[in-house]
Order: structure tokens, then sequence, then C-alpha cells
């Protein structure tokens, strides 16, 4: 009999445990199942990513009619048509035509070559030699970091235009001498940038660990550091982009970048302010190309940034 109560009060016990447990797991299974429906939720991973999805949508489709230029457009870049000087927008010529009957679509659909190229060229010289003083810079200190930052306080003494301007004014006007004078000013922001988060990131566990295993200093910094730090600079790239852009245009305003004929917009903005009060469409339309450009890559940095947050991944 006693061994009978015994086994009851056994069983008993064994059930309410089971009981309480079922309680305390219910929540907790409820709460893994909510959290990993929201993780797999397509429509949410869409929304939180919106900005990289359309912004890579509006670059990739500037690039595709960058790509096909002497397929889409209606007209060759330097194709006139003196019967038909400043027509105005409609008919043959959507978006009119300039003093020299050249076709506003077909010029801008062409110059978005030069001043696609002019945006990524001009960003990758900067962005390269910004990333390896940078990491010089923070890696090692000591002399190192003095030099490299007494040379970023000289370049940030003057004003980041004027020295640009100083410089193609004593190389020559072109994009080429651009790309030379960006190159040697603008490497000081990625520099910074890089120098900041690298005197964090070389105090990492995973950054001693890979010490402590041997690895020599490219590869800790190549290989444990860069792939952490490197998204700041990239997001900073993508502004830089239509900066430079526009860096092209009003230098092209002042003489001192792309040539005319060159469908470049920035120089066609230039050929068209002599015309703004009566032939608006000529400087107005490479404007709103460039507008269009910039807005399609700052939506991109801004998604960008988002999916590379630490928080994210």
């Amino acid at each position: 009999m006693a061994t009978d109560l015994s086994s009851a009060t056994a069983t008993t016990g064994t059930s309410a445990s089971a009981d309480a447990s079922a309680v305390v797991a219910a929540p907790l299974a409820d709460a893994t199942l909510r959290g990993a429906a929201a993780v797999r939720r397509p429509g949410l991973i869409r929304w939180r990513e919106r900005n990289l999805i359309i912004g890579g949508t509006l670059i990739a489709l500037i690039a595709l009619v960058a790509l096909f230029a002497p397929v889409i457009a209606p007209y060759g870049a330097q194709e006139t048509d003196y019967a038909a000087r400043l027509v105005p927008p409609g008919g043959d010529h959507l978006l009119g035509t300039d003093n020299l009957g050249r076709d506003i679509l077909s010029r801008i659909i062409h110059g978005s070559r030069i001043d696609l190229r002019v945006g990524i060229v001009s960003v990758i010289f900067p962005l390269v030699l910004g990333v390896v003083l940078g990491s010089l810079a923070g890696y090692y200190g000591g002399l190192v970091d003095t030099f490299v930052m007494r040379l970023v306080d000289i370049v940030q003494a003057f004003p980041f235009l004027i020295l640009i301007i100083a410089i193609v004014a004593v190389l020559g006007p072109g994009l080429r001498n651009m790309y030379v004078a960006v190159a040697l000013v603008a490497w000081v922001s990625y520099a910074r940038l890089l120098r900041g988060e690298i005197l964090v990131a070389k105090h990492r566990e995973y950054v001693e660990a890979a010490r402590a295993m041997g690895a020599r200093d490219v590869r800790v910094v190549g290989r444990h550091i860069l792939p952490n730090v490197i998204s700041s600079a990239l997001v900073f790239a993508m502004a830089d982009v239509i900066l430079y852009i526009v860096l092209a245009a009003s230098l092209s305003y002042l003489g001192l970048g792309e040539r005319p004929p060159a469908p470049e917009w920035g120089a066609m903005i230039t050929e068209g302010r002599t015309f703004l009060a009566t032939a608006w469409w000529i400087s107005a339309f490479p404007g709103l190309a460039i507008v269009l450009t910039g807005i399609a890559f700052s939506i991109f940095g801004d998604g960008l940034a988002d999916a590379l947050r630490p928080n994210r991944r």
C-alpha cells in the first residue's frame, strides 16, 4: 500500500513538474516562433532594404543607358541639324535641340558615359589611398600616425573646392587633371575615417587572437580588421560619387573641365547658359540628369549603410 502511495505521489509530482515546464516553455516557444517568422518574413526584409534595392535598380538603369548609349540614343552626340536649331521639347526631339541643332536627349544619353566614369574613377583613387594611409596610421600609431595626420592637417587647411580649382588650373583643364587633383586632396577624409575605426578595432579580441596565432601585420589588417571597418568608407564613397559629378560640372562651368563639344552634362549646362531666357531646356535637362543620378546614389548609399550596420548582421 505504501508502495502504491509513493508511486502515485511520484507520478503526480512528475505530472505537475511537466505541466509547470510546459507552462514556462510555451511562451518561450511562441516567442521563438514569432522571432523566426519575423526573420523569415520576406516582406519585412524587402521593406528594410528598400533603399538598397531601389537605389541599386536606378544605378543599374543608368549604367545600362551608358553602356548601350549608341543603340538607345536616337541621334549621334555630335550630329548637327542647323534647320532644327533651338527646337523646343516635343516631336522628333523629345528634349529639344541646342543652338547647333544637336538633340539634347541623345547628348544626355551619351554624356552618361562620361559622368559615370567621372564619379567612379574620381572615387577609386582617393578611396584606395585614404584606406592605405589611414590603415597604416591607425594600426601602427607612433611616428607613422603623426606623419599621416600632419599631412591630413596640411591638406585640410585649404578649402576643398579652392584647392581642386587651383591644382587643375596649374595642371591644365581636363578631366584627367581633375582626377589627379581629387586624388591629391580627397584621400584625407577616408584616411581619418579608417584611422578612427582601426584605432578601436585593433584592440578587439579577434585581432589579438590573430596576432597570438602568429599572423603577420598585413594579414591582420587585410583579413581581420579591414573587412569589419571598411563599410563606413564604402558608404561615404557613395556620397562622393555624385559630389565629383557635380565637381566636374562646376569645373566645366569655369572652363576647367571637359571641353566642348564633348556631351558632358556640366559642359552642356555651360553651353546653355547663354540661352537660358529663350531655350531653357539646353541647361535644364542635363541639370536634371545630374539631380536624378545624385538621388540614385544617395538612396543606394542609405540602403548600403543599413545593410552593413553591425546590428543587422
